[in-house]
Parts: structure tokens; sequence; C-alpha cells
């Protein structure tokens, strides 16, 4: 797990700039540092390392590999190859040699020997570079779900790429210019799409996309290499699909236990988590080390559950709570860190984990991905009902209903009515656009009150619920269940869950993997009827709980999800109140023209009465955002 970075530059590439990527992204990659520059000073690669596999000298980057017939490679990577030694033994016998016993090695040998269909090879994740002297060609990719980051900045003089966009603002070349159409997104959704960033100029590179630059005329060719599946289902019985799940998650937890550094697990006290937990136990010779969080608000803490999974495997378990910020020193880094606008609070507790975890280990498996997988999220089962609902009553009668919930949601400040009027008002949408407003931050509504005039002529005709409804077309399944799935795999787990993680770990130098989210096995879930995952309306993770049945205890597996969000609603009634409020309606914050001021007003008056936190969360956190990187 690293950080790599480089640049592509006609009139020349000064090491001194190669340096100074290096140098931003120290975090992610303590251990070493290493730079290339090309023959005739056009290319330049950087590369910070974090040792996992092979800790000795010959790991290091950027690393040197000839081919088999005169090739010549460089190349900077982070990640983990899971079935590298795989791979090389099988490149080997076919006449490969390699001088290090890491994972890096193994990539350019198999561009060598398959060009880019080398990356439907690699299982784990991933983003690297290869400078191809031969061609004159940079390959770069990224892994299939997007855990690992890959940025860059492109004009008709430079190509400037890196693990995170802090690197890339070292360089002279881009400007520091907000995307207002990013920040549009985003208070959608909480967090900026891809290939957006927030930046005007810079981009990410989509999961599941390479490309490829000519060195020589900066000619940029991209392509994506694979996708989810939802069409194809398999007849098999509910004890078959149980052993199939369990089969490949196993393997997918085993491959994810190699390592030469410590490791252990994110303990949340969930199913996702436990199960990998309970399947590390199974494979380790000690006990494992397991790690978790929690708040005083016991509505809100996981560590009763987390505890319970601890004794049961005899786990080394420890655990911090997580009590009300400094808001005003950590809510700035935490700005910092994730450098684009990011609103998903469960970072806070996310990175307080990791810091925790990297005290004990360098390597921590996870649960992420069960959500996405068996359909866990409570939204998914409103959809479901939504989709039922609409099929079923006619328009007028919704209409009618809606009115209803209006009345009652003028008359009722609470949060539930608050909701069911919005459930019932979007019934008459398509299922795409109905299933936008259960995820939305700001609601088209709630924009068009917030926005200033300038701020809505500059967004005008510019719908971010269309992001969504393009991926369930995309899905190509009649089965509107499936077609979430898919968006969420497309959208939600890589610009919002991934990153969280990506950042929040490598801000302490420590490494992520996710069992659940092994390219195989999602291929596998995605063969699941949608029937068998969310049973009813209710059965949310349906046959995972089957599977699980026999290993983790049901008063873990059926009890209420309550996700990873830190207490927002107390928090910004209490200590963050007073805090929130200078930030957001501060003359700089009112100055930037952006929002009305009475209307940020509205929001913190609301609150009171109604939950508008997270509402609040992602004002505040932009406004923090801005301060950092234009300020």
């Amino acid at each position: 797990m690293c950080a790599i970075a480089g640049k592509i530059r006609g009139a020349g590439v000064a090491e001194g700039d190669i340096a100074a990527m290096n140098k931003a992204m120290v975090h992610r990659g303590p251990d070493d540092d290493g730079i290339f520059i090309s023959r005739d000073g056009k290319v330049g690669l950087g590369h910070r390392r974090l040792s996992i596999i092979d800790l000795s000298p010959l790991g290091r980057q950027p690393m040197y590999c000839p081919g088999k017939n005169g090739n010549k490679y460089w190349i900077v990577y982070n990640g983990e190859i899971y079935n590298y030694a795989e791979l090389r033994l099988a490149l080997e016998k076919d006449g490969y040699s390699f001088k290090s016993n890491s994972d890096t090695e193994v990539i350019p040998a198999l561009y060598d020997k398959f060009g880019v269909n080398c990356l439907l090879r690699l299982r784990g994740m991933f983003s690297f570079a290869i400078y191809d002297e031969t061609r004159r060609v940079l390959f770069c990719a990224r892994d299939r779900i997007g855990k690992k980051p890959f940025k860059y900045y492109l004009n008709n003089d430079v190509f400037i790429f890196a693990s995170e966009l802090k690197a890339i603002l070292t360089q002279d070349e881009p400007r520091r210019e907000p995307d207002y159409e990013a920040i549009h997104h985003y208070l959608t959704y909480q967090y900026v799409p891809s290939p957006l960033t927030g930046f005007m100029g810079i981009q990410k590179l989509e999961p599941a996309h390479y490309l490829i630059i000519e060195t020589d005329t900066l000619k940029v060719t991209k392509k994506r290499y694979w996708s989810l599946d939802y069409s194809e289902k398999w007849a098999l019985t509910e004890g078959q699909w149980c052993g199939r799940i369990m089969e490949k998650l196993g393997e997918a937890v085993g491959i994810r236990m190699r390592s030469d550094v410590p490791l252990g697990a994110l303990l949340s006290g969930g199913v996702d988590s436990s199960a990998v937990t309970a399947l590390m136990s199974r494979l380790s010779s000690k006990p494992v080390r397991t790690f978790s969080v929690g708040f005083k608000e016991d509505k809100y803490s996981e560590l009763r559950y987390a505890r319970i999974i601890a004794d049961k495997f005899r786990t080394d378990h420890t655990e911090l709570i997580v009590t009300p910020v400094d808001a005003e020193e950590i809510l700035p880094q935490l700005a910092h860190m994730y450098e684009e606008p990011y609103a998903d609070s469960s970072a806070l507790p996310s990175y307080y984990v990791s810091k925790l975890t990297r005290e004990h280990v360098t390597v921590a498996l996870n649960g992420d991905g069960g959500d996405e997988n068996f359909a866990g999220y409570s939204r998914y089962a409103l959809h479901k009902f939504a989709v039922t609902c609409g099929g079923l009553l006619p328009t007028p009668l919704i209409r009618s209903i809606g009115q209803i919930g209006k009345f009652l949601a003028g008359r009722i400040k609470a949060t539930f009515i608050d909701r069911l009027e919005h459930v019932i008002d979007t019934l008459p949408d398509d299922a795409a656009r109905r299933y936008v407003n259960y995820i939305c931050y700001f609601s088209n509504a709630m924009k068009h009150a917030l926005y200033s005039a300038n701020f809505a002529a500059i967004t005008h005709g510019n719908d971010s619920y269309t992001l969504i409804e393009d991926r369930f077309r995309e899905a190509g399944t009649q089965d509107m269940l499936d077609a979430a799935l898919y968006a969420d795999f497309m959208t939600y787990l890589p610009d919002d869950l991934m990153v969280k993680m990506d950042i929040a770990s490598m801000a302490v130098s420590l490494e992520g993997r996710s069992p659940f989210l092994d390219h195989e096995f999602i291929e596998l879930t995605a063969k699941i009827p949608s029937g068998l995952k969310l049973k009813g309306v209710n059965g949310k993770k349906y046959i995972l709980k089957k599977a699980l049945l026999t290993l983790l205890p049901k008063e873990v597996m059926y009890r209420p999800k309550m996700g990873f969000a830190i207490p927002l609603d107390v928090w910004f009634r209490t200590c963050l109140r007073d805090y929130a409020t200078s930030v957001l309606l501060s003359d700089k914050a009112v100055g930037r023209g952006m929002f009305k001021k009475e209307a940020v007003k509205a929001l913190l008056d609301e609150h009171t009465k109604i939950n508008r936190g997270y509402q609040l969360w992602a004002l505040l956190m932009l406004e923090l955002w801005f301060r950092e990187f234009f300020d």
C-alpha cells in the first residue's frame, strides 16, 4: 500500500517536481521514497512505500522490470494483488524471472505477456502506472471497484497523476479553481461523483478503467475493462447458495490474510465485519486482533455487539469511545485529508478506528461491501416497497395520500412524518428518480430553497438525479432492486465508501482489505436472484444471514442495522451548534454568494424540531473545504 505520482511534460520534468508530490503523500508510504526520470527527461515517476509484501529493498519503487523480448518497463503501484503468487508461478513456467518476492513485479510481466488484458487476471486492489519505454506510452489503471485512487490533470502541455489531489496541487500547472458543477452534485450525494473532483481540470479515473498516454503527443485513450452483470441468474436452492457464498467468502478472506506484517480486523459489530472476523479466526493459529469504536450515545454505539463477537471468537480486542469532537481542530483536518467536498460523517469514526488500529497492526480486514452485495440498507427495502406500491396503486390515489402526508408534515414536526411525506410524494416518479430521493442529502426542492440566484443560474439545467438514472439504465436489468444495487456499486461504493476507507486508513499508514469486495465474490452475488437478498420488504441480507447461521449468534445477525455515522442530530443541538453557526453564517461563508443566508439559518433553526444534521454537516464540510484549499 503506497502512494504513486508522475508527470509527463514535453519540455522536461524536474526531479524536484516529483519530490514535491512524494512529500505531499508521506503519510501513505512512510517506509521508503523513490523517483525515476526517463532518459529523455520527459517522464517522471514517484513513489512512497508502505512495506507489506517483501520488506526488503528489492521491493523498492519505481521498479524496473525488463520484458522477455527486450521491452523495458518502469512501474509505480499502489495496492495489493492477492493472487500474485499463483500468477508468478505461471509466468515463471513461461520463462519470466523475478528478482523480488513482491507482487509489484508480477504486473509488468503480465503486461508484457498480455498487454492491457493483464488487468483481467489481477485479483485485488490497485492503481498503477507502467512506463513502457519501448513503445513510449504510459499505461495507467485502477481496480474494478475503485478501492485505490487515481487522480490526474491534463492539458496540451502536461499530464500529471497522483494518488491524492494534494500532490497534484504542488505543481505549477493546475489552477486552484472550484468546480461548481461538482459542488452541485455533492450537495445531492454527499460526495463528488467520478470523474469530477471539485477542482476544475483535475479528474478521477473511474473504477475498472485504464488510460494509455502517448508520451510524445499526450494523446490519451480511456477505456473500461470490466463491468458487473446482473442479467444472468443461477437456479440454485437456498442451501446450495449458502454453500457457494461461504466457500467464496472464505477464500476471499484467506487470500487477504497474506502479509509480511501484523494484521487484524475492524470489527463494527455488524453482520459483515463479524463474518470476516469469524472466518479469520477459523484460519488463524493465534487470536485475531480486533478493533472497534463507539459512542456514549447508546442509540449510535455498536460496541455491545462487537464485544459479543470478540468474546465468542476469543479475539484480542481493543475499543475506543469517540466523544464530541473538538470541532475547530479535527473538522478542518478532515477537510484537508479528504481533499474533495466530502460529507459522509462516518469519516470521523473511521479515522479514529484506523488510528487506533495502526498502533497495533499494519493491515486490517473490514466488512465493506456486504450491504451492496446483499441489499442490506433500509433504502433497498423502501425502494422495493415503493416499486410494488407504484405498480399496484393508481396515480390519483397516490397523489391523495401525498396530500395527507403534506398536511401531517405541516402540523407535526417529526422526522418520521417528514420522511413519510417525502416517500409518498415521490411515488408517482419512475423508480430511478424515486431512489435518488431516498439517498439524497439535498433534494432538488431543497436546493431550490437554498441556492442564491447566482448559484442557481450557474447550475441551471444540470440535474444531479440523472447520474443515478443513467446507472439504472446501464444496469441492463428489469429488476429494480438489482438496478439499485448496480447503481450503488458504480457510484456510492467507489466515490463514498472506498474514499472514506482509503483516506482514513492511509492518513495513518494503515492498509485496509475488503473480502466482500473481492471481484469474484461480487460476480457470484450478482447471479443471486434479488428475492433471496431482500426477502419480502424486511428480510434484508436474507441469504447471507442464512449462510452465516451456524457461524454467528442470532442476536448479532437479526438486530436493527445502525450504520457507522456519528450522532449528528444530537451533536448539532449541543457541542457543534455554536461552531456550525459561527462557520455557516460567517461573512466569509455568506460572501461566497452560493447560498441564501436566511435559508442556511432556517436549517439551523429547524434542526431543533426535525433532524437536519446531514444537511448541516454537508454545508459545514463544504465551507471548511473552501477555507482549506481556496482561501
